[in-house]
């Protein structure tokens, strides 16, 4: 079906875990079942996010449960897919997470969240700028650079700039993990209309 798509080349296949962090190396984007022999998926995950970096994980699952996805997430996968979905969903969410320009599913990413928000024990390792939690908070939201562009009345560029020194300050692999990392921190809460605070300004 993928192949289907002209802007779309199915590199490889894997049947395990193990063969998956091997084939999927160096890939743009990998599709990874969660349960799979050998090594499940997001122990996979965490391995290909540690030998390649620029590769991003889509979870495809038939499991509907938040501490699974919540844990996908967290090894590092840049979303998740149903595998009961509609074909043009999975094709979307390939093209979305590819452009890496905004959160996958961002209303399922706060439901998620929800029991999480605050749960880290550390404090962000570095002070974020005013402007930084703006941003991050709009991140959060599953907002693209020219969505958050126009909200907060900057350019796409100063944007840009803003991403690139949160996932940074963060050491966040892309816009997914900062936005898990800034729930679990207590920097962005679940409800739309709350503000991000920073944790060294509570006491």
């Amino acid at each position: 079906m993928l192949s289907l798509h002209d802007d779309i080349e199915v590199t490889a296949e894997a049947a395990d875990g193990r063969a998956a962090v091997t084939a999927g190396a160096g890939a743009d984007v990998v599709l990874m079942d969660i349960r799979m022999p050998g090594m499940d998926g997001l122990t996979a995950t965490r391995e290909l996010a540690r030998r390649s970096p620029r590769t991003r994980v889509i979870v495809v699952t038939t499991f509907e449960s938040d501490q699974l996805v919540w844990g996908a997430l967290r090894a590092g996968a840049a979303g998740y897919v149903l595998k009961r979905s509609p074909a043009g969903d999975l094709v979307e969410a390939i093209r979305l997470v590819h452009r890496r320009d905004a959160v996958l599913f961002p209303d399922a990413l706060r439901r998620i969240a929800s029991p999480h928000v605050g749960s880290a024990r550390q404090r962000v390792p570095v002070e974020l700028t005013p402007r930084e939690l703006d941003v991050l908070r709009h991140i959060a939201l599953g907002q693209n650079n020219a969505e958050i562009a126009s909200a907060l009345h900057v350019t796409r560029e100063t944007v840009k700039t803003h991403v690139g020194n949160l996932l940074d300050k963060l050491g966040a692999r892309d816009r997914t993990q900062a936005a898990v990392l800034a729930y679990e921190l207590g920097l962005v809460g679940t409800g739309v209309a709350e503000t991000a605070e920073s944790l060294w300004h509570r006491e």
